[in-house]
Order: structure tokens, then sequence, then C-alpha cells
């Protein structure tokens, strides 16, 4: 399963990773990957040709695309998202996360990814998709204009990827060709990315459906947290609740379309749903100890698409 290198050929394999948004849920997402890097026996840059990401998912991508392990970028989770997550102001929240972004990625370009990344945010002013992109074959058109990452830092597009409004400003960044975009998290377009890199593995590379073997890793569905008894908290909750509502429709919406769609690629979901009351959670958690159960439930997750996974990349 070596990464394609150059211009493919049309017959070969090409392995998508997806990635949803979901803010410290991603704990989970971490604890599927974790086994299934396990499986695979070797860094997850080096066995997907594709990896596309939104919100805590671009975070994810943009860390195993520049060589990190899994357990790096957990660390790296453990280390910051319970500090950012604790701050109750927008401001306070936006500026931690502009100050995580660049003390995690530094100047790292979009030219330094391993594999092909897909970062998905969306503009404010237009409403509609803004996609980083490391490679101009993910390109669709005006391939002689074409900047990887727009010429932005891999830092400026996964701050706008995870700028989940109204809770992290909206940041305006300036791209490689001097125009101004205000961007917001990418949720709001494709919380579930794997219809973007659908499109752009067929579209884009030119690969056949039946040569695509998709896995697309959630963040978990959760009970909704007990409501707190003081008004302003009770309007806080509100909010987070609708912002997180928004985003689950968005998830299943993508979903079911590639469901439909797309129905003769061979695709691993791994998104379970959990009833219990312990297991309440939103996209703000901080508490570590939930996190580090959201963690446990994704590699209770992957073992039971572990059969699934093997027959997906051959090893069974």
């Amino acid at each position: 399963m070596e990464p394609l290198a150059g211009t493919p050929a049309r017959d070969e394999v090409c392995r998508i990773l997806s990635l949803d948004g979901g803010g410290a849920k991603g704990f989970y997402t971490l604890g599927v990957l974790r086994e299934l890097e396990a499986q695979l026996k070797r860094p997850l840059w080096q066995s997907f040709d594709l990896i596309f990401g939104t919100s805590t998912g671009a975070i994810i991508a943009a860390l195993l695309g520049l060589g990190k392990s899994v357990d790096e970028v957990r660390a790296l989770y453990e280390l910051h998202v319970p500090a950012l997550m604790r701050h109750w102001t927008k401001r306070r929240r936006s500026i931690a996360l502009d100050q995580l972004v660049v003390s995690v990625f530094g100047p790292a370009k979009f030219t330094d990814f391993l594999t092909r990344i897909g970062i998905v945010a969306t503009r404010w002013d237009l409403e509609r998709p803004m996609i980083f992109k490391s490679s101009i074959e993910l390109a669709h058109g005006r391939q002689a204009t074409f900047l990887p990452g727009f010429g932005c830092t891999v830092a400026d597009a996964v701050r706008a990827s995870c700028s989940a409004y109204p809770f992290f400003s909206r940041p305006t960044l300036t791209t490689g060709s001097g125009a101004r975009v205000e961007l917001l998290d990418g949720g709001y377009c494709a919380n579930n990315p794997s219809l973007y890199a659908i499109a752009d593995a067929t579209t884009a590379l030119g690969f056949a459906r039946s040569t695509l073997r998709v896995v697309s890793v959630g963040v978990g569905n959760y009970p909704e947290p007990k409501r707190p008894r003081l008004s302003w908290l009770l309007r806080r909750l509100a909010i987070v609740q609708l912002l997180q509502k928004t985003l689950d429709i968005n998830t299943a919406s993508m979903d079911q379309l590639r469901a439909i769609l797309f129905r003769d690629i061979a695709t691993v979901r791994i998104n379970d749903t959990f009833e219990r009351p312990e297991m309440a959670t939103d996209l703000l958690e901080h508490d570590v100890k939930k996190l580090n159960l959201l963690h446990q439930q994704g590699a209770e997750s992957f073992a039971k698409h572990e059969q699934e996974l093997s027959r997906l990349f051959d090893l069974t």
C-alpha cells in the first residue's frame, strides 16, 4: 500500500480517509485511528492516498499528513483541548485557538504534506465551501493559478476549519493571490467531508469508482448534557445544542447522500451511537475523564468494524 506519487495509474486502488468535525469529540476519532494504525502496521499517511478533514478532523488530518503518529496526535489533544474548551468566552477561546494552531503547526505549508490532504472550511461572505488542498492534482479547474492551500499556511487553514461560530470568531485570511476571505467552520458545509474526497478522487484524480476504498470516521453520537439551572448557562447550552444539532444533521445528510450516490464504492463508516446517560457530551467537552472515555469508545467502535476494514485493505 505505497502512497501514490505523481499522476497515478487509474487502475490502482485509491484509499481515502475522511474525518468528521466535532470539537473535543475528536478523542473518539483518535480512538478509532489508533487501532486502525496498529492494524495497518504503518503510519496512516503511508496507508491513504487522500485524507480529508473538517474542523477537529482537519486538525487530525493535517497532523497525520505531516507524518505524526496517532499517539502523537492524541498527546497533543490531551495537552491542549481540555484547556482550550474550558474558556467561557468567544474572545478567550478564539485567542487560545489562534495560539494553539501556531504552536502546533508553526510555519508548515501545504507543500510539506506527505500525502494528499484536503481541509474543509466555509466562506462566510459567499456562503460556499473553501477547501484547502495540497496538490494541483486535486484541482477541478484553474490549474494555471493553483496554489497549495491557496498560499496559506497549514495553521491558517486549520484555524479556519475549526472556527465553530458563534463559539469562535471568524478569521480573515489573505490568500497567495492577495484575496481577503472571511471564513468559519467547515462543518457548516460538510461536517462529514467524504463526498468531497470521493469527488476529488473520481473527478480530479480520475480514479474509477471500483478502485476506491473509503474509511469514514465520525465522532460518535451522544445524549445531550443535562440543562443547568442558571438562566445564562441555560442560554449558552441552548446555543451549543443548536450548533451540535446543525452539525449532526449535516453529517447525517452527507452520509445519506454518499450511501445513495456512491453505494457501489467500498466504504466503512465508523460513527456509533451511545445512549447511556454517562456518555452525555458535546463539542465543547473539557472533562478529561469524559474525553478519555470517548477515546476508549472509539477503540470499541473500531473492533465492531475490524473485519470490514481487513477486507477493505485486503488483510484477510
